[in-house]
């Protein structure tokens, strides 16, 4: 089972020094993507974050993405970026993209599916909410296992489930097609 971390240094209050080192704790157990989603951050600071965790990282086999900024992904030497469900599309990226560079996109709905699935430049899609979450207000829609069952029947494509995730869930979340779970406090 494929796992992803989020990151969210604002939401458990950690400097970038406390972030780095949870990636690399992460990385060292067996995380196999970090998903770096520091949207506060100007561009100068993410791209020294993004160097700093993808050196820290170096000789493990977790592969640093970076949120929607496939510029700072790029020039960082990052494995990939992540891209949000209304960001460019994956095959603009693929066309600029360095070799074995992971895109992924994350997802809410069947036609989200349907419209990266046609797009042709995504290795793997993001689908959630799944279950309610910390990270997301009360009241937000969740599409539960039976959304995550339906995504992963759509797709051609690996789906990972997000919101509200645990280790609890691991095998739900599988015996409904996923292959694999993502989240930001489950990692932190």
């Amino acid at each position: 089972m494929i796992k992803h971390f989020v990151t969210d240094r604002r939401r458990f209050r950690l400097s970038g020094d406390d972030l780095i080192a949870r990636a690399v704790r992460a990385a060292s157990r067996g995380v196999d993507c970090i998903q770096v989603r520091e949207r506060d951050l100007p561009d100068a600071a993410l791209g020294r974050l993004v160097r700093e965790i993808v050196r820290a990282v170096d000789g493990t086999t977790a592969r640093i993405l970076v949120n929607d900024r496939v510029d700072i992904a790029i020039a960082a030497n990052a494995g990939g970026v992540h891209l949000p469900a209304d960001s460019v599309p994956a095959s603009r990226v693929r066309q600029i993209a360095p070799p074995g560079f992971l895109i992924g996109r994350s997802v809410h709905t069947l036609d989200d599916v349907d419209r990266a699935i046609a797009d042709r430049g995504c290795d793997y899609l993001l689908f959630g909410t799944v279950f309610p979450s910390q990270g997301k207000p009360e009241g937000h829609p969740v599409a539960g296992l039976d959304g995550l069952r339906a995504a992963c029947a759509r797709s051609s494509l690996p789906v990972i489930a997000i919101g509200g995730m645990t280790n609890a869930r691991a095998a739900e979340v599988a015996s409904a097609g996923a292959a694999g779970l993502a989240g930001v406090g489950m990692f932190m």
